[in-house]
């Protein structure tokens, strides 16, 4: 039987470097600006956040007590689950990249803020969303440090609504940023590096 601990560790210590940080930028992005969060639509606003809080809630029981999990579980080598907590660690480096390069543009939702700026530089020079580019590796992360196959439903889901959700989020950019939006959609892909301009 495989001993949990280190992973249970890894992920544990990943976590706490990455939410502190997550509510730092969250934080300092704060303007008291209200943001109509409906305009994602009122499936995909409701699916989202819930398919989102279900990955927490299932982080949470693994964390505590992988037993609680067994029952989903996958027969995976210890060296595919390292894989995943180096996979975990990219892609809460990349995340943070974001956040930090994002500033005051952080939002949420889709919403476009009053004094938001376009941001292209950072990971935002290959992807136009590098946050929602950061959830299948995530998932596929969580799959394999947890042994588990729960969190590729989620993970699917989660990405399926994001991509849904990304129409509204640059026809918003779209109208604020006409002319630029448009060159920076011509010359970066949407989830993916794109290997060659348009």
């Amino acid at each position: 039987m495989i001993n949990e601990a280190p992973f249970r560790f890894s992920l544990l210590a990943l976590l706490a470097l990455l939410l502190p940080a997550a509510a730092f930028f969250r934080f300092r992005s704060h303007t008291g600006e209200k943001l109509d969060r409906r305009q994602e639509g009122l499936p995909v606003l409701i699916s989202l956040r819930l398919s989102g809080l279900a990955m927490w809630i299932l982080l949470f029981l693994w964390l505590v007590d992988p037993q609680k999990l067994s029952w989903a579980g996958l027969s995976l080598p210890p060296w595919m689950r390292w894989t995943g907590v180096v996979l975990a660690v990219l892609a809460f480096s990349w995340l943070v990249w974001m956040l930090r390069t994002l500033g005051a543009s952080l939002t949420d939702t889709v919403v476009t803020r009053q004094k938001a700026y376009l941001v292209t530089g950072g990971p935002y020079r290959y992807v136009r969303h590098p946050m929602y580019a950061a959830v299948l590796p995530l998932g596929v992360s969580f799959s394999l440090l947890t042994s588990s196959w729960l969190f590729a439903p989620l993970t699917a889901l989660a990405f399926i609504l994001l991509f849904i959700r990304t129409r509204k989020e640059e026809e918003n950019l779209l109208a604020r940023f006409p002319e630029d939006y448009r060159r920076y959609m011509d010359s970066t892909g949407r989830f993916f590096p794109r290997l060659r301009h348009r």
